[in-house]
Order: C-alpha cells, then sequence, then structure tokens
C-alpha cells in the first residue's frame, strides 16, 4: 500500500482529498499541521507529501525545509490558496515537486499524484539501497553484495525505519512503541540487544554504519 500523507488544516477538504486518496487505492494519512505530521511519519512510512502551505504552528514552508533536511528524495506536492509567483517560487526552492492552486480539480490531484510515483519509483520498486546493501520491502529481505543477510523480520524493518530517514535519530522509546508495542514488557535495552544484533550482521557493509546517540538512540548513516 502507498501512503500519502495530506497535511491540510482545512477539516473538510483534509477528509475529502483523503476520501478521494483511498478511493482510488492509497492510503492517506490525515494531519491538520506539520507538526502532528512529523509525529505520523514517526510511526509509520511516507511515500508522499500533499501538503498546505498556511498552516497553524509550522506553515508548509516550515514543514517543507525540515522534510527536505531529512529526505532528500520524498515527493511534496503543495495544495495551497496562493497563487502569487513569490510562494512558488520560495516553494521549489525549498525543493517541492509539485504545486497545485486551490480550488483543485480531484482527478487532477490525481494525475499528479500518479506522475510524481512514477518518477519516484515507488509504484513498482520498494526497494532502499545503499551502496551494496539492499533492502526489499516486499520480500522483508537484505542483499549484501547480492547476498542475503540472515535478518529476522524485526531486524529487518528497524533496519529499513533507520535507513528510510538517514541521519535522523529515533530514540530507544519510538523504536520499542513501534516494533515491540506500547504494552510490551521489555525494556528499553531490548533495543540495544537487537541493533548489536544488527550491526554484527552488517559488520562486512562498507556503505551503512548505524551510530549510537548518546542519550538518545539511533540512527543510520550512508558513507560516501
Amino acid at each position: 500500500m502507498i501512503n500519502i500523507l495530506v497535511v491540510e488544516d482545512d477539516v473538510k477538504l483534509n477528509y475529502i482529498v483523503c476520501a478521494f486518496l483511498n478511493d482510488n487505492g492509497f492510503h492517506a494519512i490525515s494531519c491538520k499541521n506539520g507538526t502532528e505530521a512529523f509525529d505520523r511519519i514517526l510511526e509509520e512510512p511516507v511515500n508522499l507529501i500533499v501538503s498546505d502551505i498556511m498552516m497553524p504552528e509550522m506553515d508548509g514552508f516550515e514543514f517543507a525545509a525540515e522534510i527536505r533536511k531529512q529526505d532528500k528524495a520524498i515527493p511534496i506536492l503543495f495544495m495551497t490558496a496562493r497563487d502569487d509567483m513569490g510562494a512558488k517560487q520560495k516553494g521549489y526552492s525549498l525543493g517541492i515537486d509539485d504545486y497545485m492552486v486551490k480550488p483543485i480539480e480531484m482527478d487532477e490531484l490525481l494525475l499528479r499524484v500518479v506522475a510524481l510515483l512514477r518518477r519516484a519509483n515507488i509504484r513498482n520498486e520498494r526497494k532502499l539501497t545503499a551502496g551494496s546493501l539492499v533492502l526489499n520491502e516486499e520480500e522483508t529481505t537484505a542483499y549484501l553484495n547480492d547476498v542475503e543477510l540472515p535478518l529476522t523480520v524485526k531486524e529487518f524493518n528497524i533496519l529499513f525505519k533507520l535507513l528510510s530517514y538517514p541521519k535522523r535519530t529515533f530514540t530507544r522509546t519510538q523504536l520499542m512503541d513501534e516494533f515491540w508495542g506500547y504494552d510490551s514488557e521489555s525494556s528499553p535495552r531490548t533495543v540495544d540487544v537487537s541493533i548489536t544484533k544488527l550491526r554484527d550482521k552488517l559488520s562486512d557493509c562498507q556503505d551503512v554504519e548505524i551510530v549510537t546517540v548518546r542519550g538518545l538512540g539511533y540512527k543510520a548513516v550512508i558513507k560516501g
């Protein structure tokens, strides 16, 4: 399932866009502002972002700028009432991929979403590649120099999460809640043990390093 994050503070429009995307085979994730959106991104992977500009707490420009610091590739489509060239120039300079002016036609939105996903190769390829390391989400399998790594499903999912957001730090609590569950009786030490095992299995990989962020948690760094 392709996840599309819809960041829009107009509750009615948010509902309409999400319902339309869901009806067309996508999984829409509804958020009312950028702050809420960042929390959701930590909970589940996102393949494309549709965002308003004028929103409370964090506007679309700030949101796009923060996203681009952490992910250079995810498609971002601005959907806004602002039709001035200044806003468009600022959006594109921040790294957005497309710009639609409200009121929008739902069918046109769909065409643009499909085109952006096609460019990002999301529809046909659910893979993460970091040099000699390739993670195939559909197979839940990792390959190093074309040789399969003996990862458990949980180890694969943790690695896929970290590599989906390189250089972003995930706390032990975040990883624990997502991969062991909120009501797990395991301690954060369990996360440390899993990371140690992952590092051992990636010891021959020269392209990826799982870095400890002292006092916080872990992040993946892609070398080169």
